[in-house]
């Protein structure tokens, strides 16, 4: 007898650098936890954070900006993100590095400008005449072709929908057919349908099926209650940025020369100050008339010290936009000389003058029981078994190396216990891949020492 074993059809993330970060781990009085939430130690630095999150929230921090400085692999990125999990999916985080601004393709204010955009987002709220249900039928009625030939084409399509109050069979135009076509829509889906624009939204399967075995299906909803045929309030949250390459996509025909024209265009376009102007305008409008909310998101700019005088000016006068988003710069630079210039230097890299309007969190190097939670943490989320020498091994190395060093060394210890057929990396295996692997300052010594053998 053959006995298989169900795998689960819940589909697993990419285990990225920072994937065991969940928030800033503060309790109910906003004081720091030791270990918490994926973070351990950095207490002054995620207190201030959280001081940080209770202004976006309350919506006291627009328009200013925060510093996180700190030497390399302190926690800065991590602390940033731990921000933006702590606001929420519904706030917009739009992570860049300085080095992005220098694109070949368009201004370097304009790359700057896009992911200002891109952090602020806008909700939307519409009451709609929709049609809300599970699709209990789903049939297309074809007709012969008006203008001749072989093929039928579809007159209409008659969709019944079912409520926990009743249930309604629709008579819907073929165009309605097409959209529910491109939303994947199946019977046992609950969707809805805008009676004025005839737009279909599929929200996810019926909780009705959630005993199938599906692998296709992202989620189960539950059955929408009162009538099919109701007004609904329905929420969209959208950012400036979308609105701006909206509005900004050319309408041009179909005829070779428009076509061309296309081909001829660079790949990205800049958007000009006009059309963001009159979009302003038109989300001020709304804005007034209680329709939409603007929602002031973060944008998150590492390694700030690879911008140069002319974004630096340019900061200035987007931080003072009555439209910005809360923007924190992160940086390891100490004293050094502003990029643009040859002999200006300011502390991190910073102009004085903006360094002026930030506030500044400092990061400091971890402890060697820290580094040891740290590894513990990544070994957890990577699904790594390791014995407790091993940890006190790895932590020692960090603290003589650097932190990210020692992270590095847990996959290939892992993969060199595979082939030693142990289940749990040994202190042996660590100091194996100690051994073939070097860190910065080991690479550094070995070529101070073997530097007439390198060709200048």
């Amino acid at each position: 007898m053959k006995i298989e074993e169900v795998k689960s059809t819940v589909r697993t993330q990419r285990i990225a650098a920072h994937s065991h970060v969940k928030g800033l781990g503060l309790d109910a009085d906003g004081a720091p936890l030791p270990i918490a939430a994926g973070l351990v130690g950095q207490k002054t630095a995620r207190e201030a954070a959280g001081i940080v999150v209770d202004l976006i929230k309350t919506k006291k921090m627009a328009g200013r900006a925060l510093l996180l400085a700190g030497p390399p692999g302190t926690g800065k990125t991590a602390i940033a993100l731990a921000i933006a999990q702590e606001l929420g999916n519904k706030v917009p985080f739009c992570p860049m590095v300085g080095s992005e601004v220098f694109s070949s393709e368009i201004k370097k204010t304009e790359v700057l400008m896009e992911n200002f955009r891109r952090s602020i987002g806008l909700r939307i709220r519409e009451t709609k005449e929709v049609y809300e249900g599970e699709v209990t039928e789903l049939t297309p009625v074809e007709t012969e072709n008006p203008v001749g030939g072989y093929g039928k084409t579809i007159s209409n399509v008659i969709i019944g929908l079912k409520t926990a109050k009743g249930t309604k069979q629709l008579k819907l135009d073929p165009s309605i057919f097409e959209a529910l076509q491109k939303e994947k829509v199946e019977i046992g889906d609950v969707i809805y349908i805008e009676a004025n624009s005839g737009a279909v939204k599929r929200q996810g399967r019926s909780d009705t099926f959630a005993t199938e075995f599906d692998l296709e299906t992202e989620e189960y909803v539950p059955l929408p209650k009162g009538d099919v045929h109701k007004k609904k309030e329905v929420i969209q949250d959208v950012t400036l940025h979308d609105l701006d390459v909206a509005n900004a996509r050319p309408q041009g025909g179909q005829d070779v020369l428009s076509m061309m024209g296309q081909l001829m265009k660079p790949k990205k376009t800049e958007i000009t100050d006009k059309l963001r102007m009159e979009i302003n305008k038109v989300v001020n409008k709304y804005i007034d008339q209680g329709i939409a909310e603007l929602v002031p998101g973060v944008l998150f700019i590492d390694e700030i010290h690879m911008l140069d005088l002319e974004t630096f000016t340019y900061l200035h006068k987007s931080l003072e936009s009555p439209i910005a988003p809360i923007v924190i710069f992160a940086t390891n630079r100490g004293r050094c000389v502003i990029r643009g210039t040859t002999d200006v230097i300011a502390p991190h890299g910073v102009p004085l003058d903006l360094l002026d309007r930030l506030l500044i969190i400092r990061t400091m190097p971890y402890s060697s029981n820290e580094m040891e939670q740290i590894i513990k943490l990544r070994a957890q989320t990577e699904g790594l078994q390791m014995e407790e020498s091993a940890f006190a091994r790895l932590s020692e190395i960090g603290s003589t190396s650097t932190l990210r060093y020692a992270v590095q060394l847990l996959t290939p210890a892992n993969q060199m216990c595979k082939v030693n057929g142990r289940t749990q990396i040994t202190k042996e295996n660590i100091d194996d891949v100690h051994a073939l692997f070097l860190d910065a300052k080991r690479s550094s010594k070995h070529l101070s020492e073997k530097n007439n053998k390198f060709m200048l």
